[in-house]
């Protein structure tokens, strides 16, 4: 591939991705350059961050005011919470979920990251990998994001030396080549000077690679959630007069993963009970097919019994059903977790009590290394048994992310306290 060829996009589609790096690392200038750099700022925007600039007393444009928006961060200097970001090209629709990149914030990027595409990870050319870049790329893998990109920033600083860039690119691929991460990308840039972000700038001719936004054009996208079996989690049971077909009852919902089409054999869950989708509807009439993201009705052939918090799923394909279940665990409450604290399980539309056993282990990021510990705290991610009042139907996260993920309250306060996986 020459220096100047773009690499044609294979999906017009929207492509969710997060960032994270450590703490003054760039991200937020990054962020700042492709949204500059696509012409997706508004006047007045770049009117109100020239003028803050220039208050600072900096003589250029200060990107990452574009990102940095709340007043907290701007007067400490860091990105403290999950904010998203939106712009577009004329190949594809982005979302971008700018994740904090402090330790103390591994919570909010396991948030943000959930539902991304691809992850950038950024590095500091003059630091190389830290604690904290190991932590965003082991999060990434936990969450099955299937491509990563390790963006080398601030390679001005290092006098572009590839060497440089070299050295921190064997550093991170040794780290993960236990993660099973599909795919993992590596970019020197300069998103100060925009260097290898939307433009190739002229001071790294030793890379010949695409640029950050190439490979964000030409990335997949949707993660297969349209590809694998259905997975319906039953929101509403419409009457029979409400269902759009006389005489049958209707059961709406978000279709979270798989596609669904009349005709197609199904299994409404925990019951067992199986029967055939007469039809697929929504406001507009009748669907030939929906698939993951749509919210729908679904109208079967059988009037069999199913409630909200029942999944429907595609026959042939069944979910384990069962009270039982090891899950790995983010901990994102200040208080830590406590066996005999009452806590609820929320997967799909279902909300049961559920019971947790004393930790399995603690896992340390950095190293991969595991750690005993009769407890979670703030941050950490953990593995654990869990018992529920009722039977749920899941799958494990790294075969149906949807089926796979739910979240834990605590029951006095209602507060989320943890992000699980199925393990």
């Amino acid at each position: 591939m020459s220096a100047i060829e773009r690499i044609p996009p294979v999906d017009t589609g929207v492509l969710r991705f997060s960032t994270a790096g450590s703490v003054d690392d760039g991200k937020s200038t990054l962020i700042g350059r492709l949204l500059y750099d696509t012409k997706a700022i508004f006047e007045d925007q770049l009117a109100s961050i020239e003028r803050t600039s220039k208050g600072r007393g900096q003589s250029a444009v200060d990107l990452s005011l574009l990102t940095d928006g709340l007043m907290a961060e701007r007067e400490q200097g860091i990105t403290i919470d999950v904010a998203y970001r939106y712009f577009s090209t004329p190949s594809r629709k982005f979302i971008i979920a700018d994740t904090p990149g402090h330790e103390q914030y591994t919570r909010n990027m396991v948030t943000g990251a959930s539902t991304a595409d691809l992850a950038i990870v950024l590095v500091d050319a003059r630091k190389g990998l830290l604690p904290q870049s190991r932590r965003h790329a082991y999060i990434a893998s936990l969450l099955r994001i299937p491509h990563v990109v390790l963006a080398v920033n601030k390679m001005d600083l290092v006098h572009h030396d590839e060497r440089v860039f070299r050295e921190i690119v064997a550093a991170f691929n040794d780290f993960a080549k236990g993660l099973g991460i599909g795919r993992i990308d590596a970019i020197p840039l300069s998103a100060l000077n925009g260097d290898m972000v939307v433009d190739r700038g002229d001071r790294l001719p030793w890379y010949q690679g695409p640029t950050l936004l190439d490979l964000l054009e030409s990335a997949d996208v949707g993660r297969g959630a349209e590809a694998g079996p259905l997975f319906f989690p039953v929101q509403w049971v419409a009457r029979p007069g409400d269902s759009g077909v006389e005489g049958a009852r209707g059961y709406a919902g978000r279709i979270e993963a798989g596609h669904v089409a009349p005709g197609d054999a199904v299994t409404v869950l925990p019951s067992g009970r199986t029967s055939k989708v007469r039809s697929v509807r929504t406001l507009d009439g009748e669907l030939d097919r929906a698939h993951a993201g749509q919210s729908v009705t679904l109208v079967l052939d059988d009037q069999i019994d199913v409630s909200r918090g029942d999944v429907i799923a595609t026959t042939g394909h069944a979910l384990t059903v069962s009270r039982e279940f090891e899950a790995t665990l983010c901990w994102f409450a200040d208080e830590p977790f406590e066996r005999q604290r009452r806590y609820l399980v929320k997967h799909g539309t279902q909300t049961v009590r559920a019971m947790f056993d004393r930790p399995r282990f603690r896992i340390d990021v950095n190293s991969l290394g595991v750690e005993e510990t009769d407890t979670l705290r703030l941050n950490d991610i953990g593995s654990i048994g869990v018992r529920t009042a009722q039977p749920l139907a899941f799958a494990p996260y790294r075969e149906n992310a949807a089926a796979g993920s739910f979240i834990v309250i605590d029951e006095a306060t209602n507060a989320t306290v943890a992000a699980g996986l199925v393990a």
